[in-house]
């Protein structure tokens, strides 16, 4: 009898909790196709003392459904620029972390509308851009990611013609995750397609002047993170031939830097320098 009682009492436990879980669950499954019914637009920035452009950067984004700052402990006017212009300002501990990457998906989380644009603290939103978006999103069985051509300049330069370097900036929230290592690319639940570069001002603006002194300082930075992502390559002497020239030949032909004059080539050789450096420091670091 004591054991009939037990085994009744821990079936009408057991139904409870499963209705109680299904229950949970079926909220979140509404809840979160409530919000996709609703095409809504998150922009999140990632920040690090980024007072220089931010004002800028923050006045193209301001008619998004929300604005995101995920700020890496600034010293400088950073978050006092963000909250004035009301944005949601969340805080990643900076740590020894010398890129933005691994505050990438934390920042993601953070949004509160199922699709989300991811715009770094030295780029502009086009209105262009921002009309596309929302149109793509209101198709039915709209691809889940975008790829965003980015106009850039060097040597504070604007560069001509039709913009090769694709950013994947513009997702589905869910799912989303983006790998914590320098230069990496976010994995993204579902179909991604590319923006086509010939569209009127779809793109997004690069304010980074990147004169040389500035380019030479973020590839060595940027090029001892990327040891770390690479550090199961096994390099040698044909790697540190050929990944430079293949590297400056697609960039000066391929991708038409060609067109930009003697500033075109300083460009590729840099971009051929940054895979030297990347090869030399692997293989530096194997000795």
């Amino acid at each position: 009898m004591t054991l009939g009682i037990i085994a009744a009492g821990l079936f009408i436990f057991t139904y409870y909790l499963f209705n109680w879980r299904y229950a949970k669950v079926q909220k979140k499954n509404r809840i979160f196709a409530h919000k996709m019914e609703k095409k809504e637009i998150s922009v999140v920035i990632n920040t690090y003392n980024a007072e220089k452009f931010l004002q800028r950067v923050l006045d193209s984004v301001k008619d998004f459904d929300e604005v995101v700052i995920c700020d890496m402990e600034s010293t400088d006017h950073t978050v006092e620029i963000a909250q004035r212009a009301g944005c949601k300002i969340v805080t990643f501990p900076k740590g020894n972390h010398t890129c933005v990457e691994p505050a990438r998906t934390f920042a993601i989380q953070s949004a509160k509308s199922p699709w989300v644009l991811v715009v770094d603290a030295d780029e502009l939103v086009t209105p262009e851009l921002r009309s596309y978006l929302y149109q793509h999103i209101d198709k039915p069985n709209c691809a889940k990611g975008l790829y965003i051509p980015r106009q850039n300049r060097f040597m504070n330069t604007t560069k001509k013609g039709f913009s090769k370097d694709y950013q994947l900036r513009f997702f589905i929230c869910k799912g989303t995750v983006w790998p914590p290592y320098i230069h990496s690319i976010p994995q993204v639940q579902g179909p991604v397609e590319h923006i086509d570069n010939h569209l009127y001002n779809v793109r997004l603006i690069h304010l980074a002047e990147n004169y040389l002194a500035d380019m030479l300082e973020k590839c060595n930075r940027y090029t001892t993170n990327e040891v770390l992502k690479k550090q199961s390559k096994n390099y040698g002497l044909g790697a540190l031939l050929f990944r430079p020239f293949w590297r400056f030949f697609k960039s000066y032909f391929m991708n038409g830097e060609i067109r930009n004059g003697v500033t075109g080539f300083i460009d590729s050789v840099m971009t051929g320098f940054y895979q030297f450096m990347i090869v030399a420091k692997i293989i530096e670091s194997k000795i």
